[in-house]
């Protein structure tokens, strides 16, 4: 049972598209904040589901990102990353139509490219060597999600 499950059911709604572990991703952004530091960066999005994936997309390209992908599988999000292409930043979901997608945070972080996971799971779901990366919790605001990647980025 998380804190979440004893909120009213708008405060639990609320609560699930604020980031994962307060502090991680950055400041709290508002709908009509600017994203900075987005404009250019090239970002992988590695989602399964296709409207999250596009909607993210979508969002990511509003800020002036130029997305590489979505990317929708293990194999998928193993061979963009394997290619060397460039890569600022990445956006990966955990579960990948039941394929855990652990083997591409080490790929990136093989590679030093930064990323965050975007996952319904619980940050304790995450193994021990993935507790520092940046995590957002589902459901959530993909506008809310990209203008946050904008405080991200500007650190990596």
């Amino acid at each position: 049972m998380t804190k979440r499950d004893n909120l009213p059911e708008e405060q639990a709604a609320m609560a699930a598209m604020k980031p994962g572990l307060a502090g991680t991703i950055g400041p709290e952004l508002h709908p009509g904040t600017p994203a900075e530091g987005l404009s250019g960066l090239r970002i992988l999005v590695v989602e399964d589901e296709f409207f999250i994936a596009d909607d993210l997309a979508d969002a990511l390209r509003a800020q002036g990102v130029e997305v590489v992908g979505p990317v929708s599988t293990l194999r998928a999000a193993l061979d963009v990353v394997g290619t060397g292409a460039p890569l600022d930043f990445a956006v990966v979901d955990v579960n990948l139509d039941g394929d855990a997608a652990f083997a591409v945070g080490d790929a990136l972080i093989a590679r030093d490219v930064p990323f965050m996971f975007a996952t319904g799971y619980e940050r304790d779901f995450l193994p021990v060597r993935f507790q520092s990366v940046p995590y957002w919790e589902k459901p959530f605001d993909p506008l809310a999600l990209a203008r946050a990647l904008g405080g991200l980025a500007s650190q990596a």
